[in-house]
């Protein structure tokens, strides 16, 4: 896997009710085999459209990276309730012209300081076993992975908020509500 460099004018920020559209279009750009890699298992359009309502809704996480105004990957956050330590699950997903580019770093970093600022102690990823990308992905940012058949669960452990994991969340927000007045 090579590491680029993302784009210059890519931006992450948190996505609000008024993204809804945005996440739906992005789902439904994904092709066959990155439609496959983001649930699991083949999803058709209605879905995927089905899907994309409930991600931005009140109470969840959802952070989208951006160019050019365009919603091109998404990072997911899901608390496990009922567990203590809390934990969390994750979901990414990256259009394919932009994969290998940097922009599923970008998510995974900012989806990690959210994580940890809420008390998340374990955030976990589930791929299936030939996603060689989210593996790599979660690798590099030194999760735990485990196989079954044909999953591969990806184990992180976070650290108490920190000054800098909060200023990061802070500083990306702001940044994300700027970009937002310009598109």
């Amino acid at each position: 896997m090579r590491d680029k460099l993302p784009p210059r004018d890519l931006f992450v920020r948190r996505l609000h009710l008024d993204d809804r559209k945005d996440v739906c279009d992005h789902f439904l750009r994904l092709d066959a085999q990155a439609r496959r890699a983001r649930f699991c298992g083949a999803v058709g359009d209605s879905g995927v459209s089905q899907y994309a309502r409930s991600v931005v809704v009140p109470g969840s996480i959802a952070c989208g990276a951006f160019v050019d105004g365009q919603l091109i990957g998404l990072a997911e956050l899901h608390c496990l309730f009922g567990s203590w330590p809390l934990t969390a699950e994750a979901a990414f997903s990256v259009e394919p012209k932009w994969q290998d580019n940097g922009v599923g770093d970008a998510l995974f970093e900012r989806i990690f300081a959210i994580a940890q600022n809420r008390g998340v102690k374990t955030l976990q990823i589930m791929c299936l076993k030939d996603n060689r990308r989210m593996q790599h992905l979660a690798t590099k940012h030194h999760a735990q992975l485990s196989a079954d058949q044909d999953v591969v669960a990806a184990m992180l452990h976070t650290h108490w908020p920190t000054p800098s994991s909060i200023v990061e969340e802070i500083v990306g927000e702001i940044r994300g509500r700027s970009h937002m007045f310009l598109w």
